[in-house]
């Protein structure tokens, strides 16, 4: 299946029926945007204790714990599929719980950031609300890292210079997912993002509830925001029972890689 959340594009494989072996390779050879199908992050649903159990993995073949658009589309689509409205999904994150919010909108609540050194993690430890690296960025996890710039004008940064030049930052071991966030007023951001091992996204779910956390641990927010990305608007509440993000999902369609294809890759 190939779906999206505000432009955030992925290829979701049901495994639930039979199983699939995902590699490094496939990964790559699937999210190739010109040889293959092309995605931002790739997701697999398996069975589970839970509704479901997800997996995650980045476009240049590396995993991730965490993808919170691509968790809001499976959702949907495992909601439509079922009749529920509610869902208790597991991931390597941890166990994340859905909703239908109605309205074409789907809730995903992404669990209780991460905010000391070692959980997100850092190289060495530090206070993690103002790194020692120009900018005095924040660092923050969400099941994967966060490093976010409050910057004056988001839109003035050259993203794909500067998102490289800190996702591979040596206090980052496991690299790290990169924000630039201004700030429009108390309850509202606009941000752009680098994601690691995929590069510059129209949206991503677990950057904007990092950048939502950040903001608030700084004072420049409250904890219930609206995040204005160039793919759209999703909607971040940091609760006590953790960060909620809610926003659109899309399934775009449905599909069955070639035996051709499967061959090429070996």
């Amino acid at each position: 299946m190939k779906m999206h959340g505000l432009g955030n594009d992925f290829v979701v494989l049901d495994a639930r029926a039979r199983e699939i072996c995902v590699t490094s390779q496939l990964v790559r050879a699937i999210g190739h945007r010109q040889t293959g199908i092309g995605f931002d992050q790739l997701a697999l649903i398996e069975t589970g204790e839970a509704d479901a159990h997800l997996s995650f993995w980045n476009a240049d073949g590396t995993t991730s714990a965490a993808c919170g658009n691509a968790t809001r589309c499976i959702a949907q689509f495992l909601m439509h599929e079922t009749g529920k409205t509610r869902l208790h999904l597991t991931t390597a994150r941890g166990d994340l719980h859905a909703f239908d919010a109605g309205e074409g909108l789907t809730s995903v609540n992404m669990g209780h950031p991460q905010i000391a050194w070692d959980e997100i993690p850092l190289s060495e430890e530090m206070d993690t609300l103002e790194l020692p690296i120009e900018g005095a960025p924040t660092a923050t996890g969400m099941g994967n890292p966060h490093c976010t710039f409050f910057v004056e004008d988001a839109e003035a940064v050259p993203l794909d210079r500067f998102g490289p030049r800190y996702e591979h930052h040596p206090l980052y071991p496991d690299r790290t997912n990169v924000q630039v966030a201004q700030i429009i007023g108390p309850d509202h951001i606009r941000m752009r993002v680098w994601e690691r091992g995929a590069g510059v996204t129209l949206a991503s779910g677990s950057s904007s509830c990092a950048t939502a956390v950040a903001a608030a641990r700084r004072g420049l927010t409250g904890r219930c925001v609206r995040i204005d990305l160039d793919g759209g608007t999703l909607h971040v509440d940091w609760r006590e029972d953790g960060v909620w993000m809610t926003g659109p999902t899309a399934h775009v369609c449905d599909g069955a890689l070639t035996a051709e294809f499967l061959g090429v890759i070996g």
